[in-house]
């Protein structure tokens, strides 16, 4: 029998709760309404511990009492298996994209929403997850506030989700070791004459062999010109001897990602991909060496990018070093030369080293990292080392 996942308990959510609360009051909004879909669950999730399939999803936060669950009209079963918030609401907007009528389905409207978490005296009405809301439940949402104001709040819960608890940071523990064990699988039977995509099922099954909920992010196994990708997915392609290929494992447990990043080769590496390899992995460990809590961001990024300068290898650099991480594989605060925050205590973040050769190959080191007050826990560090298989 496979051991028991860390989880998040029902007192850390409602924890979660009264902090939103608390921040509500200091910016004086009287509901905040949390959105997310399939592909970006984080908000939701966060909040209830539902993850949307097919339609999108919702929570709604007073000011005071519990949240509201919001989902569309075929999920209400689904939705009460998984969700720690008990009262939940169907509301047409959150219906799947081919907008059926549901004709004779008594539904709920945001008009109801805001009476049963705002009291009906709704003046202000924060949104997060704006950058992915669509106009249908954007429009319904400003005709149910009627003269209340409708304002973006995603700082709100992206100020609470930077920093993890202890059970966030076992959740994560716990995905990168179902991921790395995953790489290793990949490494040991992945070889010349296979597709990309047979490489992706056999990840797929270590991760769901191992107790993963799902993957972090589509797994990338990508090589050749496409090693050159920062974002893609894999083909049919056949793997060959002597090309590049970036691999990208992550799973993802009770809602936290993972991703562990690796440049192969099958056979020997021609010498200007060594090098490159090899560059890249020094400067993913130089960014390790910069990170400590106190730290203000943007001086990790300058002393990363100086130091591929030095190298001479700036020219092939497309962003970096890091992204945090967490409910998503890649969330906010990017860590970039514009960056006005320090880093702090258990956040935590893909130290993530991307170079390419535009039409020629490129590569990807990335590994989980934990800021600490002396520096980082890494989360992930097996075959740090140039792989020839």
């Amino acid at each position: 029998m496979m051991a028991e996942k860390p989880t998040i308990p029902d007192s850390e959510f409602q924890q979660r709760w009264q902090t939103l609360q608390q921040k509500m009051d200091e910016q004086n909004l009287d509901v905040v309404i949390a959105h997310g879909h399939e592909a970006d669950p984080a908000n939701v999730r966060y909040l209830s511990d539902y993850w949307p399939l097919f339609e999108t999803g919702g929570v709604a936060v007073g000011r005071e009492g519990d949240p509201a669950l919001l989902i569309g009209p075929e999920s209400l079963t689904f939705a009460q298996g998984r969700s720690r918030i008990a009262q939940i609401m169907q509301i047409l907007q959150y219906r799947e994209s081919a907008e059926p009528d549901y004709p004779g389905m008594e539904l709920d409207t945001f008009g109801d929403v805001f009476d049963a978490v705002g009291g009906g005296n709704v003046k202000r009405i924060g949104i997060a997850g704006m950058s992915i809301l669509p106009m249908t439940i954007y429009d319904a949402i400003v005709e149910a506030a009627g003269d209340a104001e409708v304002v973006k709040a995603d700082d709100l819960l992206t100020d609470m989700r930077m920093v993890k608890s202890e059970n966030e940071l076992a959740c994560m523990r716990e995905a990168f070791r179902i991921s790395e064990i995953a790489t290793e699988k990949v490494l040991n039977e992945m070889k010349a004459g296979m597709t990309e995509q047979q490489v992706v099922g056999i990840a797929q099954g270590a991760m769901y062999a191992e107790g993963a909920e799902y993957e972090g992010h589509p797994t990338y196994v990508l090589s050749g010109d496409a090693s050159t990708h920062a974002i893609g997915r894999p083909s049919p392609k056949v793997l060959r001897e002597g090309e590049m290929i970036q691999l990208n494992i992550g799973a993802l447990v009770s809602g936290y990602s993972s991703s562990v990043g690796r440049p192969v080769c099958i056979g020997s590496m021609p010498a200007d991909m060594r090098e490159l390899v090899e560059v890249g992995l020094e400067a993913h460990y130089k960014t390790m060496e910069f990170m400590k809590a106190g730290v203000p961001a943007s001086e990790v990024v300058v002393k990363f990018e100086k130091f591929l300068e030095e190298k001479g290898y700036a020219q092939y650099l497309l962003y970096g070093p890091c992204h945090a991480i967490g409910l998503m594989e890649v969330e906010r605060p990017w860590m970039e030369s514009s960056s006005t925050y320090d880093l702090a205590e258990n956040m935590t973040y893909q130290v993530d080293t991307f170079l390419y050769k535009e039409g020629q190959f490129g590569l990807r080191w990335e590994d989980g990292v934990i800021v600490t007050a002396d520096g980082v826990e890494t989360l992930s560090d097996k075959f740090l080392e140039v792989i020839e298989l």
